[in-house]
């Protein structure tokens, strides 16, 4: 591992040790948040017969490591082809690693993708970045190939391909559009006017959802489900966010409508992650 002048190993085990505890906290505390439309949550498994809230911790806690060695391996590098198949390649073991944790359930494949690529973006810059310069070093990465990622026709390409939209890697490839232009400034704005942080966090999953091409929802439920998504979460921050009484029964409507679709809007909670991450890391 290559280190800066100026810098030891002991800087990078810090900080891969501190990015790695903060990306599984954030996984578990998107889980926990309540409530959340058609999600897993506190109060129950949402629109799904295989996750449950135990489940989702037990597979963050699993990711642990993976984080950590995503940090210390792309500490102080610039983002170049052997780093991109290194990220690569620590991310498939990871998978594979949550896969076992949680008996062959998806949990966190999303998530994986997103969070791994910051945490190793963090790590490039010595762990001190704004998140500007954050997301587009994420982002020089996932633009770079990866010729050992196996060719696997997963649910969000074949919905991505099918309804002509962008997915998880264009999401990472454009900076994160959803976190950076709508998550994080309604995650700030909301707590700035007063809204606990469980409504702020939430109006900031509204954001992501208002305009999100949701991959998970277009799977189960179509652009019926999609538009139905949109249009709710846009319903809840135009009543004034979650932390007023008309946000929250509107936020109860929509999870009413992600339910009749069996649909859950995974996507937006794997963003809802990274901005928490981000929030959490960066210097502004």
């Amino acid at each position: 591992m290559r280190l800066q002048p100026g810098f030891s190993t002991t800087d990078a085990e810090q900080c891969a040790e501190r990015l790695a505890g903060v990306a599984t906290r954030c996984l578990i505390d998107e889980a926990r948040l309540s409530p959340k439309p058609g999600l897993v949550d506190a109060r129950g498994n949402g629109a799904h017969q295989d996750l449950t809230l135990a489940l989702m911790e037990r597979s963050a806690h699993s990711l642990t490591p993976t984080f950590h060695a995503l940090a210390l391996h792309s500490w102080q590098r610039s983002a170049d082809i052997a780093l991109r198949q290194q990220v690569g390649k620590l991310g498939r073991e990871g998978e594979a690693r949550m896969m076992a944790a949680t008996d062959g359930v998806n949990t966190h494949r999303g998530a994986i993708w997103a969070l791994g690529l910051l945490a190793a973006a963090a790590a490039m810059y010595g762990g001190v970045a704004s998140a500007t310069r954050l997301t587009a070093g994420a982002a020089r990465l996932a633009l770079l190939p990866d010729d050992a990622a196996p060719k696997l026709f997963s649910k969000g390409l074949r919905a991505t391909q099918r309804y002509r939209v962008p997915g998880a890697r264009e999401e990472a490839q454009q900076c994160f559009p959803h976190v950076m232009q709508l998550a994080l400034p309604q995650l700030r704005r909301s707590r700035q006017r007063g809204a606990s942080e469980a409504a702020a966090q939430l109006d900031a999953l509204m954001a992501i959802m208002t305009s999100l091409s949701d991959t998970c929802v277009l799977s189960r439920a179509g652009l019926a489900g999609l538009q139905a998504m949109q249009q709710g979460a846009r319903a809840v921050l135009a009543a004034g966010g979650c932390g007023q009484p008309d946000g929250r029964a509107a936020l109860a409507r929509l999870d009413g409508q992600m339910l009749s679709f069996n649909a859950s809007p995974g996507g937006a909670a794997d963003l809802l992650a990274a901005t928490l991450f981000l929030d959490r890391i960066t210097v502004n």
